[in-house]
Parts: structure tokens; C-alpha cells; sequence
């Protein structure tokens, strides 16, 4: 995959779904056609996911974590170092390198305004194998600006992991722009398929909420 693409980590046919189930399970996903969210960006969704509710759940939580693990061992088993993307992707890039004993580093979005000034917390070392770790990705800007920090500190990114991704187009476009090798655990129709099947949507609003996905920037919500 070296021209750079977004795939979901399956070893078996059910793994996405039953990582949809534990969100859904963690009430860290919710679904709302008629009274959308509005995100930080100002985008109408009826969407909202928060996985960082999944670490109060300690099953849940475990469960997360080992299948992060496995897609780092089996898609990455030459990385040296996990780098977690803050604020959420921090707890999860650390669980996971604590279980694969691996060193472990995280990005802020700006250098600190005080003490060092560190953008970058952490050892590492120039020419090093970098996985980032993410809970979600949307667009990928914020997740590819890591990238950037760490290819311009002398860092070989091997790619990355997240719990989620939307599946948006814009971002399938700058995951092949960055020639990222790019795993997500679950990701968005497969969790409305599940909540389809568990009676959690409406049947009206499934074509909404499929087809929300294609152009997110300009959906005004149901009139």
C-alpha cells in the first residue's frame, strides 16, 4: 500500500461490527437525525462520537485496546515507537504501547506557551519508525499535522491507528496525498448498519444518515 490508503483492520468478518457493538455498549456514540450536533468546525452531524467514554468502561476498554494492539503487531511489526495524538489519542496510544512494550511519545497540536516549549513529549530519536495512534479521525487534518511534526523532526512514519473514522471523502484524498498506510478498528456505515439492525435508528432516517456522510460539510439537517 504505498501509494497510501484508509482500511479497516479485519481478521475475521465480524471484527469492525464488534467494535461498533463496544461503542455502542460505552454510549460513546450518538445518533441524532432531527436535533444534529454541531461540531467545533461548525459542520451539522448526526453523529456525535466521544470514545474517550470507552476508558471508563474497563472490558470495553481492554477489549479496544488488544485490537489496537494486534493491527500495530501484524501491520506494523517493524515500528520503534507509538506516537499518541492529543488529547484523546494520548490514553490510547499509551495503553497500547505499554502492552507492546514500546516507547511512547505525544503530539499537542502547538508547542506548549511555557516551561520547554515542547510540541513533542517524550524520547525519541532522528531516523526512528513512528505509528500515531488516533481515536477518530474526520477529516484528518489535525491527525495529519502530527504527521507532519514528526516527518519534519527526522521521524520515518509508518502510518497510523485509530478506534473510528467517518470514511469521508476529503480524507481517503489526504490519507493517499500523505502516502500513509491508515487502520481504523470500526468506522462509520458499519456502526449505522449495526444500529440499524439493533432497532437504535429509525429505518426512515438510515438513508439520511447514509448519505450525510458524502458531502458533511454543506448538510443542514433535516428540514
Amino acid at each position: 500500500m504505498d501509494s497510501g490508503s484508509i482500511n479497516l483492520y479485519l481478521r475475521g468478518m465480524t471484527d469492525s461490527k464488534q467494535i461498533a457493538e463496544k461503542l455502542l455498549q460505552a454510549n460513546a456514540v450518538k445518533l441524532s437525525v432531527k436535533e444534529p450536533f454541531t461540531w467545533a468546525s461548525g459542520w451539522k452531524s448526526p453523529i456525535y462520537c466521544d470514545n474517550r467514554k470507552v476508558l471508563s468502561f474497563p472490558f470495553i476498554r481492554d477489549y479496544v485496546k488488544s485490537e489496537m494492539c494486534n493491527v500495530v503487531f501484524e501491520k506494523f511489526p517493524e515500528a520503534d515507537l507509538l506516537a499518541g495524538v492529543a488529547t484523546a489519542g494520548i490514553a490510547w496510544g499509551a495503553m497500547t504501547a505499554d502492552q507492546l512494550k514500546l516507547p511512547y511519545i505525544y503530539v499537542r497540536p502547538k508547542p506548549k506557551e511555557h516551561g520547554l516549549g515542547n510540541q513533542v513529549e517524550g524520547f525519541y530519536e532522528k531516523g526512528q519508525k513512528v505509528v500515531v495512534i488516533e481515536d477518530l479521525v474526520s477529516t484528518g487534518k489535525s491527525s495529519l499535522q502530527v504527521v507532519d511534526v514528526l516527518r519534519d523532526l527526522g521521524l520515518e512514519v509508518l502510518g497510523m491507528v485509530s478506534i473510528f473514522n467517518y470514511g469521508f471523502p476529503v480524507a481517503a484524498q489526504a490519507v493517499k496525498d500523505y502516502k500513509l498506510d491508515y487502520y481504523s478498528l470500526t468506522d462509520y456505515p458499519t456502526l449505522i448498519e449495526l444500529a440499524g439492525e439493533k432497532g437504535t435508528v429509525d429505518p426512515a432516517d438510515m438513508d439520511i444518515l447514509l448519505k450525510w456522510r458524502d458531502d458533511p460539510a454543506n448538510w443542514k439537517g433535516v428540514l
